[in-house]
C-alpha cells in the first residue's frame, strides 16, 4: 500500500484528529512548516501587541499574509484556498486564492460550501455536552450503558471517548475498510459497519492510559446522542447546536449530496494513489466524526462559539462548568498541543481542523485577542507529510500572532 494511502487511513493524532478523518489528514498535521509567513514576506517576525499577542491587520500585514498564503499554495500545489481573519478593533481580512475547479478555471470565492471533515467532531461533542448540561447523561458514564459490544465498554467513559483516550482501534485504519471505500467511494456505510471494522481489532491500550486519535470514538458518541435525544444526529445538531448559533449553512451530510455552490475537491487518497476528483464521494463513512458541510462565514461564527461555549447573541450554548471541563487539555505527547473534549489547543489557538479526501479546513480562536482564523481549501494532498491546512495555519499565525504559532508537528504514520 502506498504511503499516501496509509496516511489517508490513519486518522491520527491531533493534527489528524484535528483534521483528518479517514486518515490522518490531520494526523500528519503540522508544524512550523516551510514557507512561513515571515519568510514569504521577506521580513523578520513582527512584534505583537503586548496586550493580546495579535497584530493589527494593516495593509502591510495583509500583504504579508497574502504572500505567505501564495507561497504555501505554490509549495504544496493547492488549487484553491480561502482565508478569513477577524479580530475586534484590529480589522479583518478575507480573501480567496486560486481555483475552485481545475477543469473550468472557476475561481475560488468566500461563499462556497465545503466539506469540513473532522471539524465535525466539535459539533458532535457539543451535542453531547448539551445533553450533559440537561442532566440526561454524565461524562463519566461508561459507553456500555448505551452501546452494546464495545471492547472494554464497561470501563471506557464518554469523557475518554471525547478526549481520544479510549484505546479503541481507529476503524479508518483497517485495510478492509480502506479497500471497501476506495473501490466504491459512493457507497454508504452505517455506523455499525464502521464499528465492526474497529472491533475486529484488539484494544490498543487501557482506557485513559494515553492519547490516541480514533474516529471510532466519535461514531460511538454519535450513537449516544441519538439514543438519548431520540433524534437522528443531524436533526439534534441542527436543533441544539447550529440552529441556536444561527449557522443555517452548516449541516451533517447523510449522503453524497453537496449544496451549491461548492468547490471541486482533489485527493490522492485512492486505491492507486493517483489524483482524483472526490467532490461527490459519499462522506457517510465519516458520519459523526467527519461528514459535516459548512461555509467560511458559518465557521467564523463557530470559532468563538465552540471555544467559549457562548452564542453570538450572548446566550450560553454550553454551561461554564461543562465548558471548563471541555477545555482541560491533558498532554498528548505532541509538543505544544493539548486535546480536550473534541477540541484542541495549539499554542493558545483553540479549535479544530478537518480533512477528508479532497477538502481541508481549519477553524481556530485566540481568546485573549478574540481573534478568529478560518482556512478552507479544496485538496487534502499534503507536502512533506504535512497537511496543507496546517501549513497555512503555521504560515499565517507566524505573521499575525508570532507568540502563538499554530505549529502542530507532523506525526509518524505508524504506531
Amino acid at each position: 500500500m502506498t504511503r499516501s494511502c496509509r496516511r489517508w487511513r490513519r486518522g491520527a493524532v491531533i493534527a489528524a484528529a484535528v483534521g483528518a478523518l479517514l486518515a490522518p489528514a490531520t494526523g500528519q498535521t503540522a508544524l512550523g512548516a516551510p514557507g512561513s509567513a515571515t519568510a514569504a514576506a521577506g521580513q523578520p517576525s513582527p512584534s505583537p501587541s503586548p496586550s493580546d499577542g495579535f497584530r493589527t491587520l494593516t495593509p502591510e500585514v495583509k500583504q504579508q499574509v497574502d504572500a505567505a498564503v501564495e507561497k504555501v499554495m505554490r509549495d504544496a500545489g493547492v488549487p484553491g484556498v480561502t482565508v478569513g481573519l477577524w479580530t475586534p478593533g484590529k480589522g479583518s481580512h478575507v480573501r480567496s486564492f486560486g481555483v475552485a475547479d481545475k477543469e473550468t478555471g472557476r475561481r475560488m470565492t468566500p461563499d462556497l460550501y465545503t466539506r469540513i471533515g473532522s471539524e465535525t467532531k466539535t459539533f458532535t461533542v457539543t451535542a453531547l455536552l448539551r445533553l450533559v448540561d440537561e442532566g440526561r447523561i454524565g461524562l463519566d458514564d461508561v459507553i456500555g450503558q448505551y452501546v452494546e459490544g464495545v471492547p472494554n465498554g464497561d470501563r471506557i467513559t464518554l469523557r475518554q471517548l471525547a478526549g481520544m483516550r479510549s484505546g479503541l482501534y481507529n476503524y479508518s485504519e483497517d485495510q478492509d475498510f480502506f479497500k471497501a471505500l476506495t473501490s466504491d467511494p459512493q457507497r454508504p456505510f452505517t455506523p455499525q459497519e464502521l464499528l465492526d471494522y474497529s472491533f475486529r481489532h484488539p484494544v490498543l491500550f487501557q482506557p485513559g492510559e494515553k492519547f490516541f486519535y480514533s474516529n471510532t470514538n466519535l461514531i460511538l458518541l454519535g450513537l449516544v446522542v441519538e439514543k438519548i435525544s431520540g433524534l437522528p444526529l443531524q436533526d439534534y445538531i441542527r436543533e441544539s447546536v447550529t440552529g441556536p448559533a444561527g449557522m443555517d449553512r452548516t449541516l451533517l451530510a447523510t449522503n453524497a449530496a453537496f449544496p451549491e455552490p461548492h468547490a471541486q475537491g482533489y485527493t490522492n487518497q485512492t486505491a492507486d494513489g493517483k489524483v482524483a476528483d472526490s467532490t461527490d464521494w459519499n462522506p457517510s463513512w465519516g458520519w459523526a466524526a467527519g461528514a459535516m458541510i459548512s461555509t467560511l462565514e458559518d465557521l467564523r461564527v463557530w470559532a468563538p462559539t465552540v471555544a467559549t461555549g457562548v452564542l453570538p447573541d450572548g446566550r450560553t450554548l454550553v454551561s461554564p462548568a461543562t465548558q471548563k471541563q471541555r477545555l482541560e487539555t491533558p498532554p498528548t505527547g505532541i509538543p505544544g498541543a493539548g486535546y480536550g473534549l473534541g477540541i484542541f489547543d495549539v499554542q493558545g489557538w483553540i479549535g479544530h481542523n478537518g480533512s477528508l479526501p479532497g477538502y481541508e479546513s481549519l477553524t481556530i480562536y485566540l481568546p485573549q485577542a478574540e481573534a478568529t482564523l478560518v482556512v478552507v481549501l479544496n485538496t487534502d494532498i499534503g507536502e512533506g507529510g504535512t497537511e496543507p491546512s496546517t501549513l497555512f495555519g503555521d504560515a499565517i499565525t507566524k505573521i499575525v500572532s508570532p507568540q502563538h504559532v499554530f505549529n502542530l508537528p507532523a506525526q509518524p504514520t505508524g504506531r
